[in-house]
């Protein structure tokens, strides 16, 4: 596979790099620029626009954007953590016409998903893999024999009364300083509902918080298996390369 280019729009940065497609290793040093206040899709899209134009000597025939929305045909459709003029937003349509070449958007943690599958802690893992990212929120994304089952938002289901990552986000630890201990049992009641729900061969746990993992997932106690994601910050880029470029021949 040649490299595709990639770009990860965060809430306080939006960064992107072109790929390696064979490695996952980025092909040069990302470049990240501060997310526009208010990040409106006019503003984030020439935002992308002053990253893509970063790399002068690289010219992709396709570039995938991860962003944190449910996307469907390119159209984001939900804004939790996003400025609310995103919901139904045709973002695919706007990014094409401000990069002059072919664009596909996916979720953010969907990109997290697809980066861990095909070159982290997932590859080679047959039957059903989660992946979550704990940070303001709770990304998910659904793997069933290595395809990806867009969308899953597994960090907004109900559990005791309450939204997942409104309790169990790496955010919110923080926020509340939460002791580890303290934590780990938010965590634990929120993966083995997962666990109970989805029967998963796999869980991956991605996210800034990974790079500690080893104070909090040795203390969960699962029949499923639970791993650290391994391309950390670099995984929405890579994952939203690797999405464009396998759907590049549709475009």
């Amino acid at each position: 596979m040649a490299s595709a280019f990639g770009i990860d729009i965060g809430g306080s940065g939006i960064k992107g790099a072109p790929v390696d497609l064979e490695t996952g290793e980025l092909a040069a040093e990302r470049v990240r620029i501060p997310t526009p206040q208010p990040a409106t899709p006019k503003a984030v899209a020439a935002t992308v626009a002053q990253v893509v134009n970063s790399f002068p000597d690289f010219t992709p025939t396709t570039i995938g954007i991860a962003i944190a929305s449910v996307v469907t045909r390119g159209i984001t459709r939900t804004a939790v953590n996003i400025d609310p003029q995103w919901i139904d937003y045709p973002a695919a349509e706007l990014m094409a016409a401000t990069l002059s070449r072919p664009v596909a958007v996916l979720n953010d943690a969907d990109a997290a998903g697809l980066a861990e599958l095909h070159y982290g802690a997932a590859r080679g893992q047959d039957g059903v893999v989660i992946v979550t990212t704990l940070g303001t929120g709770i990304g998910s994304a659904l793997i069933y024999d290595g395809v990806l089952i867009p969308n899953s938002e597994l960090g907004h289901i109900e559990i005791d009364g309450f939204v997942a990552e409104r309790r169990a986000a790496a955010a919110v630890r923080e926020r509340e300083q939460l002791s580890w201990g303290a934590y780990v049992k938010r965590l634990q009641r929120y993966y083995e509902t997962l666990e109970r729900l989805f029967s998963p061969d796999l869980f991956v746990v991605g996210g800034g918080i990974s790079k500690t993992a080893e104070k909090f997932l040795p203390y969960l106690k699962l029949r499923t298996a639970v791993v650290p994601a391994r391309l950390r910050n670099r995984a929405g880029i890579v994952g939203a390369a690797r999405f464009a470029a396998d759907l590049s021949p549709l475009f």
